[in-house]
């Protein structure tokens, strides 16, 4: 078996990517140094308390038992580790054009700490040339040079939030900026991952990353476009996914939603259709998914008014369930429910909401609180529109209290009685 060192890892950006990473590395003998901005992450891990919906109280409790974790908001604890990890948000900025201003910040700030023998590894969603392009310049403005006195690779983040899917069981993509700085994160990540994919360089590794999103991305979108077609011709597309699905082979079953959200899967197309017109390419299948993006906020709402005829839009209420991106999580980035929300409320919906992971939500600057989910309150209102799957959601009790309900996500499939449920 080989025998790896043990490192002291500074993992920039503890949300969820950062932190299961920090926990893997601990887990495996490593002592991290986790570094966020957000003053209220890490006030929360001092406190002990998680933030993150995959993660209990006791998981925080346990990360710290090894006095191995250290968490702050400085970056000079830069200075003390031999490994930099930077797991930091790549949202489009107003124009949906990459926005690298945090994965700047981070190699920014960490500039007065860095030393010789480091390695700094990027996980961020990126388009390809981030590392080489963008990072290696700043890191080589301290004087060092990358391949000699510091080392700089591509890992991609592959963390599927809410899934089963352990950390360590997810093979690791890495590509070094030269031979020796793939050679030090092969040592680094085989201490804790199970298995390493070893690519050339890390644009391969970046366009790997795009393509893995952008395959989900187009597919999604191409459910959701059939969902006009089989409500025309009176079909249940989730019938003939799940009939087509019994092929053995040929077929990888994707399902159609409210839209595709999260922080990587609507976000990471737009890096690649960018660098794309950087070179003065078209990526017109990107084009094309990312405008039935666009419209499924726009559909949901007609099919509300559909379902709701004879009464009009703008004298209904509508409970919604589950405003999160995605089934089991907390995070809310990029979450087509919010657009939904903001669309009927504009067509003078009165809007509440339940989501078993969200207190409240701010939409168009305003604070609405979560409605508990009882028979009385769900009775209350004139349609139930489900965004979210989520599992601890008890459908037979909002089906059985609703006038009509509206499945995005066919939440409802295994009750008995659905005469009230239109299944999108």
């Amino acid at each position: 078996m080989e025998h790896y060192p043990h490192y002291k890892i500074g993992i920039i950006g503890l949300g969820y990517v950062g932190l299961p990473l920090a926990r893997l590395f601990i887990e495996k003998g490593h002592e991290v140094h986790g570094i966020d901005v957000d003053e209220q992450k890490i006030n929360k891990l001092q406190k002990r308390q998680s933030y993150l919906s995959d993660f209990t109280n006791i998981e925080i409790r346990k990360l710290f038992r090894k006095n191995s974790f250290y968490v702050g908001t400085s970056f000079e604890a830069i200075d003390k580790v031999d490994v930099i990890i930077i797991c930091v948000p790549t949202p489009l900025d107003e124009n949906a054009q990459p926005d690298l201003k945090y994965v700047l910040h981070a190699a920014q700030s960490s500039l007065p700490y860095l030393h010789r023998g480091q390695l700094v590894v990027l996980e961020s969603s990126t388009f390809p040339g981030t590392s080489e392009e963008q990072l290696k310049p700043i890191l080589e403005s301290t004087g060092m040079i990358v391949g000699r006195d510091i080392s700089l690779a591509y890992s991609p983040e592959r963390i599927d939030p809410g899934s089963e899917w352990e950390l360590e069981h997810i093979p690791k993509i890495i590509g070094g900026v030269t031979p020796s700085c793939t050679s030090y994160a092969k040592q680094v990540y085989g201490s804790a991952f199970d298995k390493l994919v070893i690519v050339s360089s890390p644009r391969v590794a970046e366009m790997t990353k795009l393509l893995e999103n952008c395959q989900r991305y187009i597919n999604i979108s191409f459910m959701n476009s059939l969902l006009k077609l089989c409500e025309e011709l009176d079909i249940s597309l989730w019938e003939v996914i799940d009939a087509a699905g019994t092929k053995p082979y040929g077929f990888t079953k994707y399902y159609p939603g409210p839209g595709v959200g999260g922080h990587c899967i609507p976000i990471d197309p737009l890096y690649l259709l960018w660098k794309a017109r950087e070179q003065n390419l078209d990526l017109p299948f990107i084009e094309l998914c990312h405008q039935v993006n666009k419209d499924m906020p726009g559909y949901i709402v007609e099919r509300v008014e559909k379902g709701l005829h004879p009464k009009r839009l703008n004298e209904s209420s509508v409970l919604v369930i589950g405003v999160t991106y995605k089934k089991d999580v907390n995070d809310i980035r990029e979450s087509t429910a919010l657009q939904i929300i903001k669309n009927l409320q504009r067509a003078g919906v009165k809007v509440s909401f339940f989501d078993p992971y969200m207190e409240d939500l701010r939409i168009s600057d305003k604070v609405i609180q979560v409605t508990p989910l009882t028979a009385r309150n769900i009775k209350n209102f004139d349609c139930t529109l489900i965004l979210t799957d989520h599992s601890n959601i008890p459908y037979e009790l909002v089906v059985a209290n609703s006038s009509v309900v509206i499945d995005t996500r066919n939440a409802t499939a295994n009750l008995k009685d659905r005469s009230n449920v239109i299944v999108l």
